[in-house]
């Protein structure tokens, strides 16, 4: 009986699990942006990317021209075209990931110890969530990504727009969260609210 029972919760769990790959996710980031720029519609609405010399080394440049190419694609929702010959403006990205194990009542510090968690169905942790289960879990490991984008006129060089967003997840390489990073970043561009602010945008998981 006992044993009928134990293979019956794993398949339940099982089953909630692959359930739980589909459907949403929520992307929260933390977001605060600075503007001096006038009401939509902008007078001229054209840019190219201005690298910084960190960002041009051949190893640095790969992984720029990604991030650049998440950039574009939120800044032409908000009405900003790429024109490399004309630009009105040059706009400067960058990101940079910390990680650290996170504090959730399970990580214990005891590496060589189990941790037995028990249950059925979603448990949510902080703003996280996870599948509940029973087992050995070890740290967890929580990455901290911010972006930040900065863009200039280019005929006075002044810099006219700077924004910024955080994001604490389990994730440490995920293009699709990265973009809507960026598309939080850049909520109410040209003029965004002051102060900061939380902006949740959900993605297919």
């Amino acid at each position: 009986m006992t044993k009928r029972i134990i293979t019956t919760t794993l398949a339940c769990l099982a089953a909630l699990a692959l359930s739980g790959c589909g459907g949403m996710r929520l992307v929260d980031s933390d977001v605060q942006a600075f503007s001096a720029l006038p009401t939509q519609p902008l007078p001229a609405a054209t840019y190219r990317f201005e690298r910084l010399p960190s960002q041009q080394t051949p190893q640095a440049a790969v992984q720029q021209r990604a991030l650049e190419d998440i950039a574009e694609q939120a800044l032409a929702k908000v009405g900003m075209q790429r024109d490399d010959a004309h630009a009105r403006y040059t706009v400067q990205v960058g990101m940079q990931t910390t990680s650290r194990l996170r504090d959730d009542g399970w990580n214990d510090g005891w590496y060589g110890g189990p941790r037995w968690r028990m249950g059925v169905g979603l448990g949510f942790y902080g703003r996280r969530s996870s599948i509940g289960g029973m087992g050995w879990f070890p740290p967890t490991v929580l990455y901290q990504h911010e972006i930040g984008l900065v863009m200039r006129d280019t005929a006075s060089n002044q810099i006219v727009y700077e924004t910024h967003a955080v994001n604490d997840d389990l994730w440490n390489d995920d293009p699709a969260a990265l973009a809507a990073m960026f598309d939080a970043a850049l909520r109410d561009f040209p003029q965004p609210p002051q102060g900061p602010r939380r902006i949740n945008i959900e993605i297919p998981r």
